[in-house]
């Protein structure tokens, strides 16, 4: 079985989101790593004309920037 790019790119960003949201509590480059698969995400939306998904992605990756910057 073959996957497009496109979803690829979803499987990909949502799998990394997962396990990332999971390990949070171990470090604080878990919640930066957290962020940076919303965005992936948020591109993966984009790309698959989804652009409500994109809109709450992105601003879910601005949530855990914000939670990466004030944690210590």
């Amino acid at each position: 079985m073959s996957l497009d790019p496109v979803t690829a790119l979803g499987v990909a960003s949502l799998s990394a989101m997962l396990v990332s949201y999971a390990l949070e509590n171990r470090s604080r480059g878990w919640v930066l790593a957290f962020a940076l698969a919303c965005w992936a995400s948020a591109a993966y939306g984009w790309l698959a004309g989804a652009w409500p998904f994109t809109v709450v992605e992105g601003v879910w990756g601005l949530v855990a920037l914000r939670r990466y910057l004030r944690r210590t």
